[in-house]
């Protein structure tokens, strides 16, 4: 499988390299970011630089695809958006993002995903597309709900942040309802 580039109105979706490192870190050592992403606050370049290196054996492995959000008007590296658990023999993969918050508000996260949704069920013929988020997460849910994502239930205990476990809700999105 070869990285697709994606493209949108506002935005370049591109593959994420080591010369995203700085970048990468800086959105991802803001608690306001990980919040609710699931993992704990980066605190040092080199986690920043392995994340990295996860993204593309994922994707080499045929297990992920991660994208780095850039802004065409001035080539700002904003966030990331990425397909996790990625089955083409089963047909899905759970969405998953992330925005620097000075980008927040503006609808670009929905542009990226309609994008990679488009993408995941035509090119990537997948049938089902999951999405798991914190209960509190209310930006992400509406933007879910809003693509048209149902909501199934609850996973208890099912996120492991700041040494605790969390609830997370689970949405999905078929083919046909796209």
């Amino acid at each position: 499988m070869e990285f697709q580039q994606l493209e949108t109105e506002r935005l370049h979706l591109v593959q994420i390299t080591q010369e995203h490192t700085d970048r990468l870190f800086t959105i991802f050592s803001r608690e306001d970011v990980i919040r609710y992403y699931g993992m704990d606050r980066l605190t040092s370049m080199d986690q920043a630089s392995k994340i990295i290196d996860s993204f593309q054996s994922h994707f080499e492995k045929k297990q992920a695809i991660r994208w780095g959000i850039v802004l065409k008007e001035t080539g700002e590296f904003i966030g990331t958006l990425g397909l996790n658990n990625l089955s083409l023999w089963s047909k899905k993969a759970e969405i998953g993002f992330e925005l620097h918050p000075d980008f927040w508000k503006m609808g670009l996260t929905s542009e990226a995903v309609k994008v990679v949704l488009d993408y995941s069920f035509t090119e990537l013929n997948l049938f089902r597309m999951g999405a798991v988020t914190y209960p509190q997460n209310e930006a992400s849910i509406n933007l879910l709900t809003g693509l048209g994502f149902k909501e199934e239930g609850r996973l208890r205990g099912y996120l492991y942040q700041n040494q605790q476990s969390h609830d997370a809700l689970i949405f999905s999105l078929l083919k046909p309802e796209w």
